[in-house]
């Protein structure tokens, strides 16, 4: 599967990718009928390492189970709960059991989940992850010595905020993680759009790695101000929760306001990566809305 790897390396492609959360138990059932509806919408799917902090079966079992599927996943690792040898044992394992796409993270703080008294790790952050990601593909582990049995082959994304609102800040990381071998960059949830499109010309210009904004599927005025209050780094406009608290049907009007925002986005950037919390179903109607054709 190299879907995703040569969409990025392919001129004026429009690079759509979408996110599932694996389950809270062991039936994985429902994860692959939604990795399944968008099979041949996106370019690849991402699974995700407890975001928020919140348990969930591991990104690594679920990647490997959907790679079975026939359906291309981008890996989530998050540096919170393993330690560099962990993180490096699964690097290896994810290569070997086929999957060649990895979001190298952070993760979010274990105070913000179900967890608040787990431990965490954080032996790494994203950058130096993507620093060993970058060794492992050449042949060493993180202390230089040779992957005696083989190198990997992974392709490497990191996370993005164009809201960020320390610009300097914003072009350090972004820089640093350009350095460390990031392949494509999905960004946080987008709603200002023209604060990606300075991003987008002040910092991302000429960098040749594809940008994709990040699009969220609000089902209401309430899960909106759900996402701003409980979600970091997001930030949700007045208005959005206003014109989802007014509509008549808001599940209807959330889908509207994705598709426009994956409008705008083409404008601006080189895709989108599309987030619909348990309605994942839906957004092979959003990508219709926006006049998307399916991914060939």
């Amino acid at each position: 599967m190299n879907r995703l790897r040569t969409a990025c390396t392919t001129p004026g492609e429009f690079i759509i990718t979408a996110e599932v959360a694996p389950p809270k138990g062991g039936d994985i059932t429902h994860t692959i009928q939604m990795a399944e509806r968008l099979k041949n919408r996106v370019h690849a799917i991402n699974v995700t390492d407890g975001s928020r902090a919140v348990l969930r079966m591991c990104p690594l079992a679920v990647s490997a189970i959907l790679v079975q599927h026939g359906i291309e996943p981008i890996c989530q690792v998050a540096c919170r709960d393993r330690n560099l040898i962990g993180l490096q044992a699964d690097l290896m394992g994810a290569h070997a059991l086929g999957i060649r796409n990895v979001l190298a993270l952070t993760g979010d703080p274990v105070k913000a989940g179900d967890h608040p008294k787990a431990k965490s790790v954080f032996d790494l952050e994203s950058v130096r992850l993507l620093q060993v990601i970058q060794k492992m593909n050449g042949g060493q582990d993180w202390n230089d010595k040779p992957l005696t049995d083989g190198v990997t082959d992974l392709f490497v994304g990191a996370a993005v905020d164009p809201q960020c609102p320390s610009l300097s800040g914003l072009q350090s990381r972004f820089e640093k993680k350009l350095e460390a071998g990031a392949q494509f960059f999905q960004s946080q949830l987008i709603t200002d759009f023209e604060l990606l499109d300075k991003f987008m010309h002040n910092i991302a210009a000429g960098c040749n790695k594809p940008i994709l904004a990040g699009i969220f599927l609000f089902k209401s005025a309430k899960n909106a101000e759900f996402i701003k209050k409980y979600v970091p780094g997001v930030h949700i406009p007045q208005e959005t929760i206003d014109r989802l608290a007014k509509a008549p049907e808001p599940l209807q009007e959330g889908i509207k306001i994705a598709a426009e925002q994956v409008k705008l986005a083409r404008q601006i950037c080189q895709g989108v990566h599309m987030m619909a919390v348990k309605r994942e179903d839906l957004i092979p109607q959003i990508l219709d809305l926006a006049g998307i054709e399916p991914v060939s």
